[in-house]
């Protein structure tokens, strides 16, 4: 079975663009190949190598982004009771004010506030509404929240 992958629609595009961009350097790759080879003996010949490796990069994440692309379930965003897939939420605690959106691991990129369903942070606010408090435990240690708004 096929793993599926949820992404948000802005996801999807984002996946999109980089595909476009991989599939768009191939060329540049195997004219850097091309050139290496040039060199002579390829046994001994770390230009050739390095193309080689990065060839293979390339083409690694392509076929990943593709697998993600082709197995991909779009997560709906919009107005909830209850935290899910897709939300944006508002926490504060204190005088400090954070703000997440839930999304799958394929999209998680914490400095951008993006936060998986399956990271701690995810995990403890999943299924919650607001006026609830959460605390989230982290490496730091536990952080008690108060869900302010779910978008």
């Amino acid at each position: 079975m096929k793993k599926q992958y949820q992404i948000t629609a802005e996801g999807k595009k984002e996946l999109e663009v980089e595909l476009a961009e991989l599939k768009s350097r191939r060329g540049e790759v195997a004219d850097k190949i091309a050139e290496a080879r040039d060199f002579g003996d390829l046994s001994e010949n770390a230009e050739y190598d390095a193309a080689r490796e990065e060839q293979g990069l390339l083409e690694t994440r392509i076929a990943e982004i593709e697998d993600i692309l082709n197995n991909a379930t779009i997560i709906k965003s919009g107005a909830r009771k209850s935290v899910g897939l897709g939300s944006r939420v508002e926490l504060k605690t204190g005088n400090k004010t954070v703000s997440y959106t839930i999304v799958g691991p394929v999209e998680a990129d914490p400095l951008e506030g993006r936060v998986s369903n399956e990271s701690p942070i995810g995990v403890a606010l999943v299924g919650k509404k607001v006026d609830e408090k959460v605390t989230i435990t982290t490496p730091k240690g536990n952080t008690t929240y108060t869900i302010t708004e779910i978008r």
